[in-house]
């Protein structure tokens, strides 16, 4: 069985700011982070969405470093807020790369993405 991924530096920084967002959405409704399956959920949404593919390692690594980042926003007013975290996305659930919060969340993870 192959197991390929073809994400590049800037899909996997997508698909991280998206479950990170998934990450504060889940924080703001429930005050928990989201659950596995939940989170693989999300994972495959965008993967589908996007027409990528992420290997198994592609998708825990980025999985657990999605609750890490969302915890450098959690305390920030509109991260408690799920009205305006749905404000960070456009029609059919994608995230609005025009909003200030999503290229803030965006830029976070590309920084916790590069190596050392």
């Amino acid at each position: 069985m192959t197991d390929l991924s073809n994400l590049d530096d800037e899909a996997r920084a997508e698909l991280l700011c998206y479950l990170v967002v998934g990450q504060l959405v889940a924080r703001a409704r429930s005050g928990d982070w989201l659950r596995t399956d939940h989170t693989v959920e999300l994972l495959d949404i965008w993967v589908k969405g996007n027409g990528a593919q992420a290997n198994w390692l592609d998708r825990v690594h980025l999985g657990a470093l999605s609750e890490k980042v969302a915890l450098d926003f959690a305390e920030l007013p509109w991260a408690a807020d799920s009205d305006s975290l749905a404000q960070l996305f456009t029609d059919g659930w994608r995230m609005d790369y025009r909003s200030p919060i999503v290229r803030t969340i965006y830029a976070a993870c590309e920084v916790k993405l590069k190596p050392g």
